[in-house]
């Protein structure tokens, strides 16, 4: 089989075979996104100097940093949130990518939107996870009419001035919970909610598509009014204490925002994992452990990569201004069960 040449390269790619030979060699400055082409055509064919292309795609890239805000380090899913963030700004071609990565303990508005305009004076651009809230969006408009856009992570923000969203699909995630419950539940019942706090737009959403499913296909069970959690582990474990003192004929739990540790825990002393069916977000060591012991039945987790890959994405494109309105990345969701984790 005849290897491909410079020419096949140009062919492929749409562009002069000088076009190719600039790129290759440095001879003369070349756009960004004609280098990209020139390099994936080559791939596509199986140039033998391929990684040669690639190389000078690397030395041609813009440094940028790019910053993160996202909730306490304490907690296992941020922790490993911010890692694979780190980790796919320094991996990205599009630019010479610096991480700058944050992490808040108070999550109070104003601590975040304070936070928020500390990070973008050190940043080209950022993205954050946080509650809505008039105050963050304030900060937000400022921070984007300085010149460096603004995306929202996991839970998305109404400021309209933000560049974007990256996430999962929060209406599906609310109705598949749902499902699970009224599938699994052995009869019909009372069925408690908990959430972080409704300033959550993700949790919001989840919340009521949790309530539709049930209204449209399930009339017959019974649910409560949501628990605040406020996003911590301490308040759901004493949530659902109370639930279960209060509610003997308890049938199902979904946590659709934080604090699922603190459920799992009251579910374990009470003896009633086996008979509650609980549905919780991310797969995180306790929540995996939660399902290995029946203590709850489904997990819906985010694809922490796949996030942290498109975040860096969306990042890039906002700052370089290639789209015309929001960028939005919807993730797929996974579903983990103790049979395939």
């Amino acid at each position: 089989m005849k290897r491909p040449t410079l020419n096949d390269v140009a062919k492929a790619a749409d562009v002069g075979i000088a076009t190719v030979d600039r790129v290759l060699n440095k001879r003369a400055p070349v756009s960004r996104e004609t280098a990209e082409r020139v390099y994936l055509a080559a791939e596509s064919i199986g140039y033998h100097a391929t990684s040669l292309i690639r190389q000078r795609l690397d030395e041609t890239a813009e440094p940028r940093t790019l910053g993160f805000l996202i909730q306490r380090r304490s907690e296992h899913f941020y922790d490993g949130l911010g890692a694979e963030l780190a980790a796919a700004t320094r991996a990205t071609s599009l630019i010479t990518g610096r991480p700058m990565i944050e992490y808040l303990e108070d999550i109070s508005p104003q601590n975040v939107a304070d936070r928020l305009t500390a990070l973008s004076r050190r940043v080209d651009a950022l993205a954050v996870v946080a509650a809505d809230h008039p105050i963050i969006s304030e900060s937000v408009a400022q921070i984007s009419q300085s010149g460096k856009p603004v995306i929202s992570l996991l839970s998305d923000l109404t400021a309209a001035q933000r560049a974007g969203f990256v996430g999962i699909d929060h209406r599906k995630a609310g109705r598949t919970a749902a499902w699970c419950i009224s599938r699994l539940a052995r009869t019909p019942g009372k069925i408690g909610i908990f959430i972080g706090s409704h300033r959550y737009l993700g949790q919001e959403t989840a919340e009521m598509s949790f309530r539709s499913y049930f209204r449209e296909k399930a009339p017959d069970f019974t649910l409560l009014e949501p628990v605040s959690s406020f996003e911590k582990s301490q308040f759901a474990y004493e949530g659902m204490q109370d639930l279960l003192r209060r509610h003997p004929d308890l049938v199902g739990v979904y946590v659709a925002g934080g604090g699922m540790e603190g459920v799992i825990e009251a579910l374990r002393e009470s003896g009633r994992g086996q008979d509650i069916v609980a549905v919780c977000n991310e797969l995180i060591p306790e929540t995996r452990s939660a399902l290995i012991d029946g203590i709850i039945d489904l997990v819906i987790a985010t694809p922490v990569a796949r996030l942290a890959e498109k975040a860096v994405e969306a990042l890039v494109r906002a700052m370089g201004h290639k789209s015309d309105g929001q960028i939005r990345f919807i993730l797929p969701f996974e579903l983990c069960i103790a049979e395939n984790i």
